[in-house]
């Protein structure tokens, strides 16, 4: 099948560790131009340096997508590198687990900041550039907590079901500019070693929560019988950037082993 991706442009925030890592690996395996958005800049120089070695071009700009000023120099920074924005990835995403009674204001600020206004800032900074050229795609990664709802992820649940019903709206207006939106909902997905994610990564915080007991008990949820990874999650995103994909927009794929059945 032919992808039609070879030589076009794509930005990954988050792509600097577990999910957005492997989006960046897939998306290099096609040979893309990919500019990596991520406020750990080390650790993103990393992955672009493992991109470059798939056969992809590659760099990265120290970016905070709650910031839009900051993210209209990222989208800048792309146009005047590759010519121009294809495809915009919006990944980034963070939450800590807790019951929503012990949560407070701040929390609720940083969970909403990063999962949601940084989908807003990052689509509306490249929409004119894509609405002008009359193409593009906008995928972003949600989650089944905000499709199903999920114990101790209140807060960050309804931010991904902001983000799919975001999708859904911005698909509609602009549909006839040959600008697609998708969301992608990963399952549990957990980084399989230290190397995959950097030290300002939520996984510094939550991986002991994760023990081989909990692994166990996480697993058997799945009709699949096994957790999901983040190339399962690049995969998709490839196809749905692709030209294999031009008749799909509005849609949010659960890409979860079958947990959901949405």
């Amino acid at each position: 099948m032919e992808l039609g991706l070879k030589g076009k442009s794509v930005i990954v925030t988050g792509g600097a560790s577990n999910i957005g890592r492997g989006i960046v690996h897939c998306f290099a395996r096609e040979g893309m131009n990919i500019m990596i958005a991520d406020l750990d800049d080390g650790q993103a120089k990393k992955v672009a340096d493992e991109a470059k070695a798939l056969g992809s071009k590659a760099s990265v700009v120290k970016t905070d997508v709650t910031n839009y000023d900051a993210v209209e120099a990222m989208v800048k920074k792309t146009i005047d590198e590759f010519g121009a924005v294809d495809i915009l990835v919006n990944n980034v995403g963070w939450d800590l687990q807790q019951l929503f009674i012990d949560t407070n204001t701040d929390f609720w600020d940083k969970i909403i900041a990063i999962n949601y206004r940084s989908v807003l800032n990052c689509s509306k900074a490249v929409l004119g550039h894509m609405i002008e050229r009359n193409s593009g795609v906008i995928l972003s990664t949600g989650s089944d907590a905000g499709r199903i709802g999920e114990f101790r992820e209140a807060v960050y649940g309804g931010t991904k079901g902001a983000v799919i019903a975001f999708t859904k709206a911005v698909s509609r207006e602009v549909g006839r500019y040959n600008v697609r939106l998708n969301v992608v909902c990963p399952g549990v997905t957990i980084p399989q070693s230290e190397d995959e994610y950097g030290d300002d990564s939520g996984w510094k915080l939550s991986r002991g929560f994760f023990t081989e007991e909990v692994m166990a008990k996480v697993v058997k949820a799945y009709p699949l019988r096994r957790l999901g990874t983040s190339e399962d999650i690049g995969n998709a995103m490839v196809f749905l950037a692709s030209d294999a994909a031009n008749f799909i927009t509005g849609q949010t794929l659960s890409v979860s082993g079958g947990y959901s059945m949405m």
